[in-house]
């Protein structure tokens, strides 16, 4: 493992980067008894229902129409995370626009995928329980592969070929945990949202 400019690396996929102590245990605590009180809604694709329970900020994407939707602003519980993680991603405080609080309840986990190319990068949280972010990119008629162990308070970071090569997943958790994803604008969506305020 290696540290640069405050991100530890694991080797893999290149845009990844990880650092276990990014939250204190008493702001973990604090964060779970406030997500208890969200308004969680069952993950839906396309007319199918996930086993985990989400709710966004920001903007939060129509599976259906295949679009970005303005969703309420970030909550000042999670602003102030959002400016930390930018930083932690090398970005300026409003680099983050998009929030996404996941409960993942013991069983539930999330298959294969790439974010939607509507985001940029992206930052992972990771609260109460640990899980195993699994790596995987095509080569040939073969399958390259890498695992990181994502602890509870710690954070990740896709970007490059990690996030947009790579597809991702997370296997079924035994505990309870939650996670808090950070995600930019793409910069066609920032583009295609600076239009549509001009037109």
């Amino acid at each position: 493992m290696a540290r640069h400019d405050g991100m530890l690396f694991e080797t893999g996929p290149e845009g990844l980067a990880y650092d276990e102590g990014f939250l204190s245990e008493m702001e973990e605590t604090g964060l779970v008894a406030w997500m208890k009180d969200l308004p969680f809604r069952p993950f839906e694709f396309h007319g199918y229902t996930g086993n985990r329970r989400v709710v966004s900020f920001g903007w939060s994407y129509d599976y259906a129409g295949h679009q970005l939707r303005k969703a309420q602003a970030l909550p000042p519980e999670l602003s102030a995370l959002a400016a930390r993680a930018a930083a932690f991603a090398g970005r300026g405080e409003d680099f983050f626009a998009q929030a996404l609080v996941t409960e993942y309840a013991p069983g539930a986990g999330i298959g294969w995928h790439r974010d939607k190319k509507d985001f940029g990068e992206v930052a992972g949280l990771s609260l109460l329980s640990s899980c195993r972010l699994r790596f995987r990119r095509r080569r040939g008629e073969n399958w390259q592969r890498h695992a990181q162990l994502v602890r509870p308070r710690s954070i990740y970071l896709l970007r490059g070929a990690a996030r947009h090569e790579w597809e991702h997943s997370i296997p079924a958790v035994s505990l309870l945990r939650y996670s808090i994803t950070f995600r930019s604008l793409s910069s066609q969506s920032i583009l295609r949202f600076a239009e549509s305020q001009n037109a």
